[in-house]
């Protein structure tokens, strides 16, 4: 299709209430809806992929005598025919007396990602949702749309059918919808549901975005849908009254809400405060699109999201399949399928909690087992180099056992616990630095500068440790699109030495119960906080330099208050700082997130009531520092955006 009438197939199926948890498809990639409403004014393109569906009687001799080409002209031109193939491309062709369908005029466009977040809350949450439950959104945004609808009972609007309802074979990526010119007539509401579905007839001149669709194919559809179509498939055309564009804007706050603040789980289960809910999900989204949420984060919600309702289209459709009572084998595979889906529903639930998303659901990432130590009791030291002379292994004893790899990858998997892996200068990747489970020492020779390890973009993780004791010395890690920290401590102690992090995600995350030293090192980069400690975790730093982290792109201020070091309370946290400078991060220098309910942490309120007095607001700090076990000396907090120290209550 030429390009003005190419659009996404994901941005263009409409959400039939009766059935969103099959045709909920739009993933979480902005407006291309709209974007898609703009290029269908372009003229319409001559199919050339597609095949109609025959029709009945008379009518299905006419069609198939209509049919869509099947190839494109360049893969037909020059190509011998047999008679077989000269006969199946007249019937294929368009005969050239029948009329062509005019080019669709512009629908009316409202944007809602031009829509500020507070607009969104105040108008989903205040105003369409407010004193409803998650079993009524249906009634509630049925109401909204009815009291638009009364503004002007007939119009003229774009029905975006989907392309099965046409053709028996097509190219999705070339045909995402058939637009059909209809004028619309609403009726007044009977139920909920019956404001949700309109009647259409085919408005003249007979328009379309394909050039050679038969009108006689598009009235018989019609007819079968006895001219009832989803009223969310429909696109008030740009150019009649006033009234007009309220009821386009009213159906595109319905779709945008069943198209990403809906989930299929909402009426099944028991909300108490739907609204707040719903305030959770139009965050997140808000956080996917201005870079709250790093990209690659983000991709790995929507690839959940997408795989959830793929899921739960399987498990329909093989639902329906069983024609009787089901087998053993059927009803095993239904429970499969289906705790699939509760799965999958599980950390979709996480990410609508600000305190579980920080980087994505989290879930054990190393699954090897621990190695242990070799059988012979010896250990090895890796060299890691493209060749290797007498000259790199002058200052080893001369009992060392050697092992020399040209591949990083190769010398992790080879480790065993008590190894050393020694890196010369160069670029690496290795994916198996997100599977350190045995004790060992990694460590660069020369300048850090100079051993380059960067992340495989398409892996989730970069390093990854659960060893007891595990030592990166001397590099450079530069993150490249992985979604998690650039260092996740998931158990046991990891030491950082003499190590530049320079970050694309979130920063340095130590997960609960775990142990994180790192010594002259730097940290900047991070889209969240530079290093962030979970609740019960213990960390030591010392002369490190962390800056410019918490580069969110971000037009809400008040969610940017993470920067250099970020602790979760409860149960508190260990932190030691000594000698550390922590600047132009554009959150604070060290945020301290504690739950409001926690009585022996003294509140932000009480703090800002000692501001008058700088002694008593030093005492409260000093307080809060002991009871959370921070000890900071002679450490260099400043120029942070925010300030240097902050309390914050989740």
């Amino acid at each position: 299709m030429a390009s003005g009438s190419r659009v996404p197939e994901d941005a263009v199926r409409a959400v039939s209430p009766g059935r969103r948890g099959e045709e909920i498809v739009s993933a979480l990639t902005g407006d291309s809806v709209m974007a898609a409403a703009l290029k269908s004014a372009a003229s319409p393109v001559r199919s050339v992929v597609a095949s109609p569906r025959p029709l009945k009687g008379k009518a299905g001799r006419e069609a198939a005598r209509r049919r869509l080409q099947l190839l494109p002209g360049s893969q037909t031109e020059g190509r011998e025919q047999g008679p077989e193939e000269e006969e199946e491309e007249a019937l294929l062709s368009v005969p050239e007396e029948d009329e062509e369908a005019q080019p669709l005029p512009p629908v009316c466009v409202f944007p809602m990602r031009g829509m500020w977040r507070e607009e969104k809350v105040a108008l989903y949450c205040d105003q369409v949702l407010q004193g409803y439950k998650a079993e009524d959104a249906d009634d509630a945004m049925s109401k909204y749309l009815s009291e638009k609808l009364k503004l002007k009972d007939k119009w003229l609007g774009v029905w975006k059918a989907n392309p099965e309802l046409f053709f028996v074979k097509y190219e999705e990526s070339s045909i995402p919808f058939v637009g059909i010119l209809v004028e619309v007539t609403c009726k007044p509401r009977q139920s909920s549901s019956s404001c949700f579905k309109v009647t259409v007839s085919i408005a003249e001149p007979f328009s379309s975005n394909i050039a050679n669709i038969p009108r006689d194919l598009v009235d018989e559809i019609l007819e079968e849908l006895e001219h009832s179509v989803s009223l969310l498939e429909v696109y008030p055309v740009e150019g009649q009254d006033s009234d007009l564009h309220d009821i386009a804007l009213a159906l595109e706050v319905v779709r945008f809400f069943y198209d990403f603040l809906w989930r299929d789980w909402d009426d099944e289960e028991s909300c108490e405060n739907y609204t707040a809910l719903i305030e959770e999900r139009i965050n997140l989204w808000c956080d996917i699109q201005d870079g709250t949420i790093p990209g690659p984060i983000a991709q790995r919600f929507k690839k959940t999201l997408e795989k959830y309702k793929n899921k739960r289209a399987e498990l329909f459709e093989y639902q329906s399949s069983i024609k009787e009572d089901p087998s053993a084998a059927e009803a095993v595979e239904c429970w499969k399928k289906y705790y699939e889906i509760v799965m999958l529903c599980g950390l979709l639930k996480m990410w609508e909690d600000l305190r579980l998303r920080v980087h994505g659901p989290f879930f054990p990432r190393i699954l090897r087992r621990r190695k242990g130590k070799r059988n012979f009791g010896k250990t090895i030291t890796h060299i890691v180099a493209k060749v290797m002379t007498t000259d790199m292994v002058k200052d080893l004893s001369p009992d060392t056992l050697l092992q020399q790899h040209d591949d990083l990858d190769l010398a992790l998997d080879s480790c065993y616990s008590g190894d050393t892996v020694v890196i010369f200068p160069g670029e690496y990747q290795a994916v198996n630095l997100a599977l350190l489970t045995d004790d060992i020492v990694i460590k660069g020779i020369g300048k850090r500068e100079e051993i380059i390890i960067t992340s495989e973009p398409s892996h989730d993780s970069f390093v990854v440790s659960k060893a007891d004791n595990v030592k990166l010395m001397h590099l450079s890690l530069i993150q490249q699109g992985t979604v998690d920290g650039i260092v996740v401590v998931e158990s046991g102690h990891m030491t950082l030495e003499n190590c530049v992090l320079k970050c694309e995600g979130t920063g340095v995350c130590v997960l609960t119960g775990a142990a994180l030293t790192i010594t002259d090192s730097e940290i900047t980069g991070a889209q969240g906080a530079g290093v962030e400690l979970y609740p019960g975790s213990v960390a030591i730093l010392e002369r490190n330099e962390i800056h410019h982290c918490n580069n969110l792109r971000t037009c809400d201020s008040s969610k940017s208050t993470l920067g250099g070091v970020n602790m979760k309370v409860l149960p508190a946290p260990k932190l030691k700082m000594t000698n550390n400078h922590i600047y132009n991060n554009n959150g604070y220098g060290v945020s301290i997130l504690q739950p409001t309910e926690q009585f022996f942490i003294v509140a932000e309120e009480a703090l800002n009531k000692g501001a008058a007095s700088g002694d008593k607001r030093d005492n409260m700090l000093s307080k809060v520092m002991q009871n959370l076990n921070l000890e900071m000396n002679n450490n260099k907090i400043e120029a942070n955006l925010k300030g240097d120290i902050r309390i914050v209550t989740s």
